[in-house]
């Protein structure tokens, strides 16, 4: 069960895999796109998945409605906002967005600097509207090649001061870390933090790769890390965080069941794993399921839970001080429901 009593903190969320199925919908009507059905539950298993895939790659074919109905910038705009307001609405103080402004921009021409405006307007104006601290995550999608992600990159750090970080994400399997040394160190140079998928399509040698030569401070889902023994010590030692995503793993059949999960491994080994929903849209479930029925499927007990809460914040792109702040506000909402009571 989520504690109420520690901020709940979403660490790896993809904005654009957080689309709404009626937004979806919505768009694709308004715009008379080519929808594969018209009603929601018509449209619901071109974009959710309800089987495992075969495969991280098979995964992501799922978002071709997601970023097929990003017509325009005001559609970008709005589906920022309603990632916000749905994190809100699941009880989350804290929430990191990911996402690639390519990959967002392809389906429809649109050029990335206008993608990352929309998203920043929308992310804002949420923040303004929800009691929620949101922060931005960029991307850079491995699939594109190295030209381009520097293109992606560029676009992004036109808006510097708003993004936290940088993470690389896609075809891990053929596109390796190694062809994006240059564009790491470039963001590193602006100040941002550095998170990286790694360890889900290729094995322990992907991360040590991401850890060494990208700066990563955390890891994307990590699963293939206990095949060297000596990157999890080096993983717990260096206080390096691992964003776990168990229904997602299991879906992408990274891992075969929920209890093959590594994250128990984790928490007994002291690595500071956090619980987090990947692409909630696709995978058609939230930050309570993870914790409330993922978790406990993956072998993980009440303690191990709560300890996979308390890292999340621990490994939070946040200066200690707004980490301070988000558990005294938390502290204050209790004691105001304890006086309500």
């Amino acid at each position: 069960m989520i504690s109420t009593d520690i901020p709940l903190v979403e660490l790896h969320r993809h904005l654009d895999g957080s689309i709404r199925l009626s937004t979806i919908l919505e768009l694709g009507l308004l715009h008379n796109l080519p929808l594969p059905a018209k009603t929601l539950e018509g449209l619901r298993p071109y974009v959710q998945v309800s089987t495992p895939q075969p495969g991280v790659m098979k995964f992501i074919e799922k978002f071709e409605w997601m970023t097929g109905v990003l017509v325009d910038y005001a559609a970008c705009r709005r589906v920022a906002y309603e990632n916000v307001e749905d994190a809100f609405n699941e009880g989350i103080d804290y929430i990191e967005l990911r996402y690639s402004p390519w990959f967002m921009a392809e389906a429809h021409h649109l050029q990335p600097e206008g993608v990352v405006e929309g998203v920043i307007d929308g992310i804002r104006a949420g923040e303004r509207d929800f009691d929620i601290k949101v922060n931005q995550l960029g991307i850079l999608s491995r699939h594109y090649g190295p030209d381009i992600a520097m293109k992606e990159l560029n676009a992004q750090l036109r808006f510097a001061d708003q993004f936290a970080g940088l993470d690389l994400a896609g075809d891990e399997a053929h596109f390796p870390g190694e062809w994006y040394t240059a564009h790491f160190k470039k963001a590193r140079d602006a100040g941002w933090h550095i998170t990286v998928h790694a360890g889900e399509a290729a094995g322990p040698q992907s991360i040590w790769q991401a850890v060494t030569e990208l700066g990563a401070e955390r890891i994307g889902h990590a699963v293939h890390a206990p095949e060297d023994p000596k990157l999890l010590d080096f993983l717990r030692d260096k206080g390096i965080g691992i964003e776990c995503n168990l229904t997602s793993n299991v879906q992408t059949s990274t891992v075969s069941d929920y209890p093959s999960h590594p994250m128990r491994l984790f928490i007994d080994k002291g690595i500071l794993a956090s619980i987090n929903t990947d692409d909630p849209g696709i995978s058609a479930i939230d930050l309570h399921y993870e914790y409330e029925v993922a978790a406990p499927k993956a072998g993980l007990t009440p303690a191990m839970i709560r300890e996979a809460q308390e890292n999340a914040l621990t490994i939070a792109f946040l200066t200690e001080a707004e980490k301070q702040a988000l558990r005294a506000k938390k502290v204050g909402s209790e004691h105001g429901l304890a006086h309500a009571g």
